[in-house]
Formats: structure tokens, C-alpha cells, sequence
């Protein structure tokens, strides 16, 4: 008997509302405060310079992505562009990406959760959240991409609210002895924009389950470009309404909260909190949703044992790949801080950010390669891929050896895997 398909559920609209929700989480809720410290009263400014630097990787995935319509994201195009083996890395990169940014984000869901339930502050009732939230979204992912997708969509519309609330009110009651407040003698740009990597990244989520798109060759491309449009804006204008409202914003452990609480009294705290968990609850369903297809994708081409592209046969989602995922993903939430696990994922990244923006020149060139649903203009491409790949090799080596350990050593645990691969020993029988 063959195995169920996947099913293609995922529209234009449920895929941008994915990017937005995929790179939305809850740096927004946390990164205030410390790009303040690092770049003063031109704070709004640093999430624009990122921004532009993101912009060049996103143009790349735009294109290459309009090329594909089977799940992988990074993996798939890393694969068809340069081999099996750095496939293989670029996969088993962006898996560690996917969980350490889980991992990231459930320490600040609890956090915040702390302030309305104290309980959830102490070391067993942290286990309990994180276990329950993330048993919950499990559940859900597993039930069918049609209800995780639809769940996605209301959760993001509603995350956003809070966010464009602190917006209008924040823009409306701008104080400049507030701004003047935020100054700081010597910026550090090469650290801010770092951590807003961190906070802009996740965009390439939502294109690793493309099999279960229902056109995403056509979508891909709008979808990237219009989601960054949304997510550059709103960062920027959080920034803004924070930095103009709450003075010396860098001494804030919960900048947004202290925000609201400006605003609107007390209260105003207490619903900053509420929005927080709800932003990142939204952010994690997706990454359940969407970053467990590379297991599934790469178990499909037996570089991984064959379990892991198993489909359910009554709700047709790749369940082992899924169940995996989340529970690795909490061992690594009660193991690791969100500096820890933060850290890891924003490093990692920019390998495989920087291997796709490469391999649009190599799709380029093939004549073989895939067609693109979305082509960009030669001159485009070329500041794309030169302005990618300078972006990621600039944070890279400006970073110091006790950063940047990590990614040799996932890379090496990587090459063994694959050396051992289950598709080695069917080829040679």
C-alpha cells in the first residue's frame, strides 16, 4: 500500500500571514531595551539598516523559492544546487535553527506568563508551561495542516493588535526628553544589527512545508516581500513608540510591558504580558507547523532513517517528524536560556541564508535548473546575491570563536549523519 500525500491547504494569504508570523515573535518583546543600549536615540534606525541587509537575502529566497514546489526550504534548494552533502548540512542546519529559536522563544513565553501566574516562575512550574504549551501546538500540527493554518491566521491577526496599539498610542504621546533620554556615547551598530538577524529571522519557515502550498512557485515570491514590508515596518515603529514613551528605555527587562504601563496604567502591564504570550504561542504554532518537513524531507530522499517521512494515514501531516521536533524542542527550552539558545540560532542562520543566496547564481546559469515564478532583474540579482553573502560573512567574522564553536561542531556531527545515511547502505546493496 503506498503512503498518503500531503495535502495542499496553504494559500497566498496563509502564507504571508506565516512569514509575519514565523519572523514575529518575541524579540519584539525583549529587543527594545537592548537596541537602545547599543544604538541610542537612532534606535529606530538600526531595525531599517538590518532591514535592507535582510532584504538582500530575502530577494534571493524569493527567487529560488519560486523554483521549487516540494517541502525542504534551505535544505532543497542547497541540495539541488550544489549536491547531496551540502544539502544535507544546509537541512540539518536549518533543523537546529527551527529548534533553538522554540527554544528561545518558550523561555520568554513563560517569562512573561510568570507576571499573571506565579507558579509558571518557579522551576517546576516552568517544565509544566512549557510542556503544556507545547504539547497543545503539538496536538494541533499533528491534527491536519488545515486547522494548524487556520489557527496560524487568527493567532497572527490577533498577535498584531497589541503591537499596532502600542503604535498609535505610542506615536500619539511621542515625549523628546523621552527620545533625548535614550543616548548612548559609543554605538555599537555591528552588535545591534547581529541581534536583529535574530529578530528578523525566520522568514525561510514557512517555506519548508512548499508541499503542502497550494501554488508555491507563484506565492512564494509576493509573500516574502510582502511580509517583510509589514515586519520591517512595525519593528520600526515599535522602536519608535517605545524609545518616545518610556525614558532611559535600556534599563527596561520588559521595555514593551513598561511601554503599555505608560499608557495605560497598571493594567497596561498586565496586558502587555497577555499580548506577549499570545505573540508567542502564534510564532511557535507555526514553527511546529512548518519546520518539522525537513526531517520529513530529508528522511524522503534516505539521508535520514525512512520513519521520519512517514505521513498519517488519516491526517495526512508527517506525525514522528512532528512529534520529534516539539519534543526535542522542549528538552533545549528547559535546558538553554534565551540568550543561549537565541545565540546559537543566529549564527547558524547566516550559513544557510548565505548558501541560497549562492545558488540563485547557480540556478542561474544551469540550463536545466527549475523555472522561476518570480524572476528578478538582473541588476537586482547581482546586488542581491553580493549584498547577501557580504552581510552574512561580515557578522560572521566579526563574531569571536566562543560565538561561533557551535557551528564547526553541528557541521561535523552533520557529516557523520550523513555518512552514515541509510541511503549509503541501499546503494551499495
Amino acid at each position: 500500500m503506498s503512503q498518503p500525500g500531503l495535502v495542499r491547504a496553504i494559500g497566498r494569504f496563509d502564507l504571508t500571514a506565516a512569514i509575519v508570523n514565523g519572523v514575529i515573535g518575541s524579540a519584539i518583546f525583549g529587543m527594545p531595551a537592548r537596541i537602545a543600549e547599543l544604538t541610542g536615540v537612532w534606535s529606530p534606525l538600526a531595525y531599517l539598516a538590518a532591514g535592507a541587509g535582510v532584504m538582500t537575502m530575502v530577494l534571493c529566497f524569493a527567487e529560488v523559492a519560486s523554483r521549487f514546489q516540494d517541502p525542504g526550504g534551505p535544505y532543497l534548494y542547497s541540495r539541488e544546487a550544489f549536491g547531496p552533502w551540502v544539502g544535507f548540512q544546509a537541512g540539518w542546519l536549518t533543523f537546529w535553527i527551527r529548534v533553538t529559536s522554540v527554544g528561545a522563544n518558550i523561555n520568554v513565553l513563560v517569562n512573561y506568563l510568570a507576571e499573571s501566574v506565579p507558579s509558571a516562575g518557579t522551576p517546576s512550574g516552568r517544565a509544566v508551561a512549557m510542556t503544556l504549551v507545547l504539547g497543545v501546538i503539538t496536538v494541533i500540527n499533528v491534527a491536519g495542516v488545515r486547522q494548524a493554518t487556520w489557527t496560524i491566521d487568527v493567532l497572527t491577526v490577533l498577535k498584531l493588535l497589541p503591537l499596532l496599539l502600542l503604535i498609535a498610542l505610542g506615536l500619539a504621546h511621542l515625549s523628546p526628553e523621552a527620545l533625548a533620554s535614550q543616548r548612548v556615547a559609543s554605538p555599537d551598530w555591528t552588535s545591534a544589527i547581529l541581534l536583529l538577524v535574530y529578530a528578523y529571522g525566520g522568514f525561510e519557515a514557512p517555506l519548508i512545508p512548499a508541499g503542502e502550498t497550494k501554488n508555491p512557485r507563484r506565492d512564494s515570491g509576493f509573500a516574502l516581500l510582502a511580509a517583510l514590508a509589514v515586519i520591517a515596518s512595525i519593528y520600526m515603529l515599535v522602536q519608535l513608540a517605545v524609545a518616545g514613551v518610556v525614558p532611559n528605555v535600556a534599563q527596561e527587562k520588559a521595555p514593551i510591558a513598561a511601554a503599555f504601563e505608560r499608557l495605560l496604567g497598571p493594567s497596561g502591564r498586565t496586558f502587555a504580558s497577555f499580548a506577549a504570550v499570545l505573540s508567542v504561542t502564534a510564532w511557535a504554532t507555526g514553527s511546529v507547523l512548518q519546520s518539522p518537513r525537513v526531517l520529513y524531507s530529508i528522511a524522503e530522499r534516505r539521508e535520514l532513517p525512512g520513519v521520519f517521512a512517514s505521513v498519517h494515514p488519516r491526517f495526512r501531516t508527517p506525525h514522528v517528524a512532528i512529534v520529534c521536533y516539539a519534543t526535542l524542542a522542549l528538552a533545549l527550552a528547559l535546558y538553554g536560556s534565551f540568550e543561549w539558545n537565541a545565540t546559537l540560532s543566529a549564527i547558524v542562520r547566516l550559513v544557510t541564508y548565505g548558501l541560497t543566496c549562492v545558488a540563485l547564481v547557480v540556478f542561474r546559469r544551469r540550463p536545466d535548473a527549475p523555472e522561476a515564478g518570480f524572476r528578478l532583474p538582473l541588476p537586482v540579482a547581482a546586488v542581491a546575491v553580493l549584498g547577501g553573502v557580504g552581510f552574512a560573512l561580515w557578522l560572521l567574522l566579526t563574531r569571536s570563536f566562543a560565538q561561533v564553536w557551535i557551528l564547526p561542531a553541528l557541521m561535523g556531527f552533520g557529516a557523520l549523519l550523513y555518512a552514515a545515511r541509510p541511503g549509503r547502505r541501499i546503494a551499495a546493496a
